[in-house]
């Protein structure tokens, strides 16, 4: 697998013009001031998980158009005050899964959510991946395998403009526990949960922080055409199936893209890259992490893929995390 994008030092500085639709602001504050029309109605139920060392909570709330969504709360045992707060978004086909995959930030001291991505978490059990238990009840257009492309003609029945929306309620249904810290909220994702992270960084004024791993659903234009890999090749895929919709679909694309979200971010923002990622090429992150609005820093990764940094990375979020919080722990 070789380094098939541009040169590192050509990524540091790569600023695409990214189009954004003039009434980009209007249709996010339109989106969500429908869903939030519907109560939060966040409910936590105690589950027992075998881990002595955590207590988790099974958690429902309202996401777009009232939608129940689910996740997992999970807090350090005997946890008596407000905690800093870690919101983690996942990969493309992967769902909340079971509470004691979740156990890394919990002992780090912090009370951490996991949002059950809609539609998601059916595909990929035989290769370990997390299960999902929250369906999607929209989307019956023409679509390619997958849920890249639901929707995909409109942006107001594209399936990402559902996540995200989703993505911004699971921080203010994780903020209402009383043992979340709202001031000390983290949002943290990888891949497709990168791609949401900056979502939520543009869309969410007062986080802390955020994390964002070799994010997807950045610089559409480019990776598109730059790589036929999974799910962008979906997008191929589809057009190949659908002759002469494409400015319709990059239309509806222009209003989910990470690298305008990230130019909204406001929050200190940790980065990463891989140099060999066909995935999601170095390019589309680097557009991202270039055009995002507050401090930032970036890892990088040179004979890495999509994997990234994993558990590297890892390590060096909990040391940036704990700085950017003041947490002790």
């Amino acid at each position: 697998m070789p380094q098939f994008d541009l040169p590192l030092d050509q990524l540091r500085g790569y600023r695409p013009e990214i189009p954004v639709p003039e009434d980009f602001d209007s249709f996010w504050e339109k989106t969500l001031a429908e869903t939030r029309a519907h109560d939060l109605a966040a409910v936590f139920e105690p589950v027992e998980t075998g881990l002595a060392g955590a207590r988790t909570w099974d958690v429902t709330f309202a996401g777009f158009g009232g939608h129940p969504i689910k996740g997992w709360f999970t807090v350090p045992a005997g946890a008596e005050g407000p905690l800093p707060l870690i919101v983690q978004f996942q990969g493309y086909n992967s769902g909340r899964g079971l509470p004691h995959c979740w156990s890394l930030w919990p002992l780090a001291g912090y009370a951490h959510f996991v949002m059950d991505v809609r539609g998601q978490g059916g595909g990929n059990q035989g290769t370990g991946g997390n299960v999902g238990d929250t369906p999607d009840p929209m989307g019956i257009v023409p679509a390619h395998t997958g849920v890249m492309t639901r929707g995909i003609e409109d942006p107001e029945t594209y399936y990402y403009r559902r996540v995200f929306t989703d993505a911004v309620r699971a921080v203010e249904a994780a903020r209402s526990h009383p043992l979340a810290d709202a001031s000390r909220t983290v949002a943290l994702g990888a891949s497709q949960g990168g791609g949401i992270t900056l979502a939520v960084s543009g869309l969410v004024p007062d986080l802390a922080a955020v994390c964002v791993d070799v994010p997807f659903l950045c610089h559409f234009g480019r990776a598109i055409t730059l790589t036929d890999a999974r799910p962008y090749g979906e997008v191929g895929d589809y057009l190949r199936m659908r002759r002469g919709v494409e400015e319709q679909v990059f239309r509806t694309l222009s209003y989910f893209d990470g690298v305008t979200f990230a130019a909204l971010g406001r929050a200190p923002a940790l980065f990463s890259a891989a140099l060999m990622d066909q995935v999601c090429p170095p390019s589309t992150v680097f557009a991202a992490h270039n055009a995002y609005g507050g401090p930032k820093d970036i890892e990088v990764y040179p004979f890495n893929g999509h994997e990234g940094g994993a558990m590297f990375q890892q390590r060096a979020q909990l040391d940036w995390v704990r700085r950017q919080v003041r947490h002790p722990a």
